[in-house]
């Protein structure tokens, strides 16, 4: 028997693990209770001495000055002001006057802000509650399906999850041993991707279903031009114009263009060369400027002269897109084109949050203490499941776990593709039952050691699994937005603020029902990473790979010296 438990004390230890989440105990209390129990154990059947157990100490203040970590509180207290700030306010209200009447329009809206949420706060929750308490009302109001409404906002909201700056990306790189910057990069195309499935989603859908996302009255729409025109053609001829001076810029056409007058300031806007997301940011910031120069040039000349050359829509639209696209540009931009590291970028975030609310009005001090207080608690719950897992995996690796789980996922048929498929599926089903911080510290440090030996790139590997990891949020019944959603949706019949009309609430299952579709997108999107690997890949640049196989190094042989003559 005691040969029998010391040959199989690793998949022993997984499965204790297993049992004590299966019964409700703290994920970080079950890790380092599982490690410190087995480590005893082992010491007694001899696998390893007693004082094997020292190196905590160290794993433990590892995890205490590990800079990247520090990341996460930054990034986490921003989207947190962000979320009381009124942005996601305003843009709902703007983008949604702009998607109005089209059928299914809400929809975009919801879908368009919650990806710049996403790109600004990188926090689930704050995403999921404002969109909920903001739109869900009113597409009840226009008669949306509540399975389609409460589907898209939450699916909205996890967007957060995989555009950058997303908590588990930090996690996901810390875990792999790669750069944020990198993992940040390598997910922003996935991201968008997935962004445009749900809209894809939703176009369908109101196109077969045309009742179950209906477009705007005519009478609910806003910014009309004094002739009651929506100026929509000055909207989009600012956006051309605006896209063509950020590519301009960013491309070096700008420079060449200003070269023959002025050589000096040429040589200085001249751009790196680049592409990928750093491109796409960079290009958007410069846009972004250009779009909100004119919306001031216009607003100034329609106080002085009375004379205006954009329509009340584009100006609007400007002003309110502004703020989202410039975080964007001080997070990402600052740490794709390297002026700041991804703490360093999620520092200038927060203090721009903090800007952003004192400018809206709305910054006082029991917001900042309740952003403070909700920082600190999700940090903390951070680190400790990471203390955790180093307890428990330092016993893990001392039984040798991880020999274990090498030999069960490198035996796998198929090969690289079999191991993604098999890992994909058992993080899938994983999520059930665990959140994204868990499966990160549990199953990250036991996959990625097999995906290196494999010749898989960590990067894309870790794009991979965050994709699928994302459907943690929106699994029935345990995903976390789905809970968010549930907290702000009406559970009761309750009158219309604006029709006063009595409307009937959301059930639990109209919103599980409609999270069902958006799962099935999002492992999708997984199939799509996997089967186009250059949607992470990019973030490598245009550089030449070069194989180590190829390269040659000649040494010629030191030259004979002339015989000394000692006559």
């Amino acid at each position: 028997m005691i040969e029998l438990v010391t040959q199989n004390m690793a998949p022993i230890m997984f499965a204790s693990l297993v049992v004590f989440l299966l019964l409700g105990y703290p994920v970080a209390f079950s890790l380092a209770a599982n490690g410190l129990l087995f480590g005893l154990v082992g010491i007694e059947l001899g696998l390893f001495r007693p004082d094997f157990l020292n190196a905590l100490p160290e794993r433990v203040f590892g995890v205490m000055s590990n800079e990247t970590l520090l990341a996460v509180p930054f990034f986490t207290f921003m989207g947190l002001i962000l979320e009381r700030s009124g942005m996601a306010e305003d843009l709902l209200d703007t983008i949604g006057q702009l998607f109005g009447r089209i059928r299914g329009g809400l929809g975009y809206a919801v879908i368009f802000v919650g990806a710049l949420l996403a790109a600004t706060t990188g926090v689930v929750a704050a995403s999921v509650i404002s969109m909920g308490l903001i739109s869900l009302p009113i597409m009840m109001r226009y008669g949306y399906d509540r399975r389609v409404a409460s589907g898209v906002i939450a699916a909205s909201g996890t967007l957060a999850q995989i555009i950058p700056p997303s908590l588990v990306l930090i996690i996901m790189a810390d875990q792999l041993g790669r750069s944020v910057g990198d993992m940040y990069e390598g997910a922003f195309l996935p991201g968008l991707m997935l962004a445009g499935l749900y809209a894809l989603y939703i176009f369908i859908v109101s196109t077969l279903f045309p009742k179950s996302a209906p477009g705007l009255p005519e009478e609910a729409i806003g910014f009309r031009e004094d002739n009651g025109r929506r100026g929509m053609t000055s909207l989009a001829i600012l956006t051309l114009a605006s896209a063509a001076f950020g590519w301009a810029a960013i491309s070096g056409a700008l420079a060449r263009l200003v070269m023959p007058v002025a050589p000096g300031f040429a040589a200085a806007i001249a751009p790196p060369t680049m592409s990928g997301a750093d491109f796409i940011v960079l290009t958007m910031f410069f846009g972004v400027v250009f779009a909100f120069a004119v919306a001031l040039v216009n607003q100034a000349t329609a106080r002085l002269f009375g004379l205006r050359f954009l329509s009340k829509i584009a100006e609007q639209v400007t002003f309110v897109m502004v703020p989202p696209l410039f975080l964007i540009f001080l997070v990402l931009g600052t740490i794709f084109i390297g002026v700041a590291t991804p703490t360093e970028g999620g520092a200038m975030g927060a203090v721009g949050a903090l800007v952003l609310a004192l400018l809206k009005r709305r910054l006082t001090f029991d917001l900042t203490k309740q952003a403070v207080r909700a920082t600190a608690k999700l940090s903390a719950f951070a680190v400790f499941i990471l203390i955790g897992a180093r307890v428990f995996s330092l016993t893990f690796y001392g039984v040798n776990g991880h020999v274990w789980v090498e030999h069960l996922l490198t035996s796998l048929p198929g090969g690289e593709v079999g191991f993604l498929i098999f890992v994909n599926l058992l993080v899938f089903v994983l999520a059930f039952f665990l959140d994204y911080f868990e499966l990160a510290f549990i199953i990250i440090p036991l996959l990625a050691p097999v995906a290196d030996k494999l010749g898989i790139d960590l990067v894309w590997f870790g794009v991979i699994l965050a994709v699928n990891m994302q459907t943690s949020f929106m699994h029935p019944p345990f995903g976390f937005a789905l809970f968010f959603l549930r907290s702000v949706a009406p559970k009761h019949p309750y009158h219309d603020r604006l029709t006063g009309q009595l409307t009937a609430p959301i059930t639990t299952a109209q919103i599980y029902w409609g999270a069902v579709p958006f799962v099935i997108i999002q492992l999708v999107a997984v199939g799509l990473v996997i089967l186009f690997p250059q949607l992470v890949m990019h973030y490598k640049g245009s550089a030449p790979a070069v194989d180590p196989k190829t390269i040659e190094i000649q040494i010629a042989p030191p030259e004979t010296p002339p015989a000394l003559d000692l006559r």
